[in-house]
């Protein structure tokens, strides 16, 4: 059928313009508009309606993912920022005359105290921790990584050396005649090693760390069996809670004495860093969130260290048991006594000097000085 075509316009026509209210608002003038409209007599059309412009959708997922992980790094920066200022922080690498220049690499000094804050009475006679007041060195530590490796050396305690204006005595009579300054002196004019970072720990803060974490597994080589450290252990592999485990860094009721210990303390620690920073812990809230705060409600570190440089060193730690880690004890050279001093253990000059000289030069440690 054939389709008519519109009449002309009459040029007088006051209407016959486009636009105008009976052709239809918005049509064109050649009735192609919607919605039903008929024709005005002049070829146009009105009534009709203008098509609706449909408007894409706009996805809001996007928006808010944004959302979720602005408000997750948020909370992170804040929590992170919250546990920093939980650190205890004392004076420690502070600068004195004559003292070691710096040297490549990061050298820690960890020490275990035997400040019994934080424990409860129950707490004190289960692990046999007794009631003395103060905090005196229980185990040190020195931990070294950078271009030679990671290295991790165990100073026992009983070590005759050098102290600063008290003469020469044991290791740890320097953090008792003053505190942890005094014992990063007398290390760094030893070892010849500039010591970068502190972090003492005492026995309190030890155990909540360690059952935060769920206990550590740990192999015993003998039964081991110490009433004045609370322990009883047997023989294999076993988890430790944190009073066994205090107690298996702290006795010295084997054949080596505290020649064992200073190896039970490196082996446990290495342990520990590392189910710290397993994906079972770091990934678990259960364990991670109380992790974080017992440790740096119980850490006591130099006022210039901060909540990153101890997650740097818990990593380190991990790298210990590595194939680029290395455990060792300073090396011995013989026994002793002095008035007044009582029994004492000697470096091996030559050995030691050897070791802490690749330390101080950030180079591996030779072969022949590692004490197994």
């Amino acid at each position: 059928m054939a389709r008519s075509r519109s009449a002309p316009v009459p040029p007088d026509d006051p209407y016959g313009y486009a636009g105008d209210q009976l052709r239809g608002y918005g049509n064109d003038g050649r009735g192609g508009g919607h919605g039903g409209g008929y024709d005005d007599g002049y070829g146009g059309r009105y009534g009709d309606e203008p098509a609706p412009v449909r408007r894409p959708r706009r996805r809001r997922w996007p928006r808010v993912l944004a959302l979720v992980l602005a408000l997750l790094l948020v909370g992170t920066a804040g929590f992170a920022f919250y546990l920093d200022t939980r650190l205890q922080r004392e004076d420690v690498l502070s600068d004195y005359a004559g003292r070691v220049a710096d040297t490549p690499g990061t050298t820690w000094l960890i020490v275990g105290s035997d400040s019994r804050e934080g424990l409860s009475r129950e707490q004190r006679r289960e692990f046999a921790t007794g009631r003395a007041q103060g905090r005196r060195t229980d185990s040190m530590m020195l931990l070294h990584y950078g271009a030679g490796g990671t290295t991790l050396v165990s100073l026992p305690r009983d070590s005759f050396v050098p102290i600063p204006g008290h003469g020469s005595n044991k290791l740890n009579a320097a953090f008792a005649f003053g505190g942890p300054k005094l014992l990063v002196r007398t290390l760094e004019q030893a070892t010849g090693v500039r010591i970068d970072h502190y972090a003492e720990v005492g026995f309190g803060g030890f155990v909540g760390v360690v059952d935060a974490v769920g206990g550590v597994d740990i192999c015993v080589k003998r039964p081991i069996r110490d009433p004045k450290a609370g322990l009883n252990l047997k023989r294999g592999c076993q988890t430790l809670s944190g009073g066994q485990a205090l107690g298996f860094v702290r006795t010295r009721a084997t054949a080596r004495a505290d020649l064992d210990r200073v190896d039970n303390q490196r082996a446990f620690f290495g342990a520990l860093m590392k189910k710290s920073t397993s994906p079972g812990v770091l990934f678990n809230p259960f364990r991670s969130v109380p992790l974080a705060l017992h440790a740096t409600s119980n850490f006591t570190v130099d006022d210039g260290d901060h909540l990153h440089h101890l997650v740097r060193m818990m990593w380190a730690m991990r790298d210990v048991t590595g194939d680029d880690g290395l455990t060792t004890t300073v090396p011995l050279g013989g026994q002793g006594s002095a008035p007044g001093v009582g029994a004492y253990i000697t470096w091996d000059r030559q050995k030691a000097r050897r070791l802490f000289g690749a330390l101080a030069n950030d180079e591996r440690v030779p072969a022949d000085v590692v004490t197994k």
